[in-house]
C-alpha cells in the first residue's frame, strides 16, 4: 500500500510538471507572437486600405464641411446644417458623394502612404524627424496631385445637396464624374485645383504622418505606453490636431477652387481676394467641423492602418531569423 501511494505521488508530480511546462510554452508562444506583431512592418497598400475604410465612417462629416466653407454668406452651425439637410432630402444626402471619397482616398491616400511607408523602411530608424518630415512632404505633393481629380468629383457631389435642383450636376457615381468633366469641360478641368490640393496634401501628410511617427515614439520611449491601442489613438489624436491647422487655409482655398465654375476665378489669387473678403476667419471658415471631421478620420486611419499591420504586416528577414 505504502508503495502505491509513492507511486501516485509520483504520477501526481509528473502530471504537475508537465501541465506547469505547457503553461509555460504557452505563455512563451503568446509572448513571441505579440513580439512579433510589433516587428511587423506595413505593406506599401495598407495606407490606402485604412484611409478608405475611415472614409465609410467620417463622410458625413466632410460633406457637411465642403458645404459650410462654399457658402459665402450667412452663418448655419454644423447642427442646423446637419438638421436642414436630413430634413430636405433624408439621412442617404449625408453619404451623397461617398463613391468619390473612396476613389480619393484609393488614389490620394494610397500614393502618400505608400511613398511615405516605403521611404521610411529605406531610410531606417536613425532617420530622424527631420528626414521624416521632408519625405512626407514630397509622399503629400505626390498624392495630391494624383488625387486631385477624384477629390474634385467628391467636392462637386458632396456640394450637390445645397444647390437648387436646376443647378445640380448630378454625377451618378465618381466614375460618370470623372468622364462627364473629361467630355464636357476638358482634360485639363480634372486637375482643377491641383496646385492648392498638392499644397495642401503636403502639410497634410507632414502633420499626419511624420507628426504620428513622433509622437507615438515618444510614447513608447517614456516607458509609461505600450505599442497598443491607447497609444494609436493618442498619437493619431495629436497628429489631426496639427494636421488641421496646418491645412485648413488651403482646404478652403481648394474647395473654392474646385467648385468653381469655369472662368469663375482667374488663378490662385483671384481665390484668394475673393476668400479675404470675409476677413482673416475666412481662411478658417469650417475649422470646427473640419477637426471634428479630421480627427476621427485620423484616429481610424491609424488605428486601422496599425490593425492591418500588426495582424497582416511583415517581419523583415532579420526579424524572422531572431524568433526562430
Amino acid at each position: 500500500m505504502f508503495s502505491g501511494i509513492v507511486l501516485s505521488e509520483k504520477v501526481l508530480t509528473t502530471s504537475t510538471f508537465w501541465e506547469r511546462h505547457n503553461i509555460n510554452s504557452q505563455s512563451h508562444l503568446r509572448a513571441t507572437m505579440s513580439d512579433d506583431k510589433k516587428k511587423r512592418l506595413s505593406y506599401w497598400y495598407f495606407g490606402g486600405l485604412a484611409s478608405a475604410g475611415a472614409a465609410c465612417c467620417t463622410h458625413p462629416l466632410d460633406l457637411l464641411k465642403v458645404t459650410l466653407q462654399t457658402q459665402q454668406e450667412g452663418k448655419i452651425s454644423l447642427l442646423q446644417l446637419t438638421g436642414k439637410v436630413v430634413r430636405t432630402q433624408g439621412v442617404l444626402a449625408l453619404y451623397n458623394g461617398l463613391s468619390a471619397s473612396l476613389l480619393r482616398q484609393l488614389t490620394y491616400s494610397t500614393t502618400r502612404f505608400g511613398i511615405y511607408e516605403v521611404g521610411k523602411q529605406a531610410m531606417g530608424s536613425d532617420s530622424g524627424f527631420l528626414g521624416k518630415a521632408l519625405l512626407a512632404g514630397a509622399a503629400g505633393a505626390a498624392g495630391g496631385f494624383v488625387g486631385t481629380p477624384a477629390d474634385m468629383v467628391n467636392v462637386r457631389m458632396q456640394n450637390d445637396i445645397k444647390l437648387p435642383l436646376e443647378q445640380r450636376r448630378n454625377y451618378k457615381n465618381a466614375v460618370d464624374g470623372l468622364f462627364r468633366v473629361y467630355r464636357e469641360e476638358g482634360f485639363a478641368r480634372l486637375f482643377s485645383g491641383a496646385s492648392t490640393a498638392t499644397s495642401r496634401a503636403v502639410f497634410m501628410t507632414i502633420g499626419q504622418l511624420s507628426f504620428y511617427d513622433l509622437v507615438k515614439e515618444l510614447l513608447l520611449t517614456s516607458g509609461y505606453f505600450g505599442d497598443n491601442l491607447t497609444t494609436h489613438f493618442l498619437s493619431s489624436l495629436t497628429a489631426g490636431a496639427i494636421a488641421t491647422t496646418l491645412t485648413q487655409p488651403l482646404d478652403v482655398l481648394k474647395t473654392r477652387a474646385m467648385n468653381a465654375k469655369p472662368g469663375e476665378f482667374n488663378g490662385v489669387w483671384d481665390i484668394v481676394r475673393f476668400t479675404a473678403r470675409l476677413g482673416p476667419l475666412g481662411f478658417f471658415k469650417g475649422y470646427v467641423p473640419a477637426f471634428v471631421r479630421l480627427g476621427p478620420h485620423t484616429i481610424l486611419t491609424f488605428v486601422f492602418l496599425e490593425q492591418l499591420r500588426m495582424n497582416f504586416g511583415y517581419l523583415k528577414p532579420e526579424a524572422k531569423t531572431a524568433t526562430k
